[in-house]
């Protein structure tokens, strides 16, 4: 069952996929006086004097709109739609001034703070404007793209190609390994650059031809030596820092061999409930608060509902 308290999960807007494809309907919206429109500058949302998020509306909204390199529906409320406005070609100041903000912020410092649906929203923003502006020329014939429904498609303009570009998602899976031992164990890892003690769960990226459950198999196998026998898929998280969706389970392993690659991880080793209890109540914790990755840690150790 999907957990409600993953960050960036919970978008509030109808996304309007019918709609958006109209380009007559989008120039609607964006001359509308109750337009919404959140400036993100270089993948950072602007700040207001307060520190929460700038919104910009109206006219001032329809600024942000004319100064933008890019914008991209985010969804309607009712009959107000949200864009994201990307200021990234414009320097600092122009853009705070854009904005009535009093600075910019990395999205993942602020999530902890925020209402979840706001989080998942500037999330959601970041992302697509992101695919957006790494998206400029097409791959295939390197030519020109447009930007098609309202955001959400590009368009390459060579002559002989005409591709479609939509936006990417690269898929990855962490899991939380159960030792077969009747105590419960699971399994941590140290990866190269981690600190003495900065043990956490093992993920990695789904290869081509390649099932969730079989990626859960190949990067344990492959990274920390360990058999895995059933998985079990428990929740997943859009990540869009620039484009993941992290895909989470629950996985046993058929026995307690260890084998680090020394490639990826320096050191695994397998922890009691006790331990994993300890290290998020007085120790170094379970890893980030917005990832997947520290709630099933959290979950495992009876401790999803608490602050930690």
């Amino acid at each position: 069952m999907a957990f409600e308290g993953l960050a960036y999960t919970r978008t509030p807007h109808d996304r309007a996929a019918s709609l958006r494809t109209d380009p007559e309907w989008v120039a609607e919206q964006l001359r509308r006086d109750d337009i919404l429109v959140l400036p993100m500058w270089r993948d950072r949302p602007l700040l207001t004097a307060t520190g929460q998020p700038a919104l910009r509306s109206g006219r001032a909204g329809r600024d942000v709109v004319a100064a933008a390199g890019q914008t991209a529906l985010l969804g309607l409320d009712g009959t107000t739609a949200t864009f994201a406005a990307d200021l990234s070609d414009t320097d600092e100041a122009d853009a705070l001034r854009l904005g009535a903000a009093n600075g910019s912020a990395d999205l993942r410092s602020l999530a902890a703070t925020l209402p979840g649906p706001l989080a998942a929203t500037l999330a959601y923003a970041r992302g697509l404007l992101y695919w957006n502006r790494h998206s400029r020329y097409c791959g295939s014939c390197g030519a020109p793209t447009v930007s098609a429904h309202a955001g959400h498609q590009r368009l390459c303009g060579g002559s002989h190609c005409g591709r479609q570009l939509f936006p990417s998602i690269e898929p990855a899976v962490i899991v939380l390994v159960e030792s077969p031992r009747p105590e419960p164990h699971c399994l941590l890892a140290r990866h190269h650059g981690a600190g003495a003690d900065g043990f956490s769960l093992l993920a990695g990226f789904v290869e081509i031809g390649e099932s969730l459950e079989g990626t859960v198999r190949r990067e344990v196998a492959e990274e920390a030596g360990v058999t895995i026998g059933a998985v079990s898929y428990r929740s997943s998280q859009g990540w869009p820092f620039p484009a993941g969706l992290m895909v989470g389970f629950v996985a046993q392993a058929v026995d307690e061999t260890i084998a680090v690659d020394g490639t990826e991880l320096l050191e695994a080793r397998w922890f009691s409930r006790d331990e994993i209890v300890q290290r998020i109540v007085d120790g170094p914790g379970s890893g980030p608060v917005d990832s997947i990755g520290g709630w099933l840690l959290r979950s495992w150790a009876g401790l999803d509902g608490h602050d930690h």
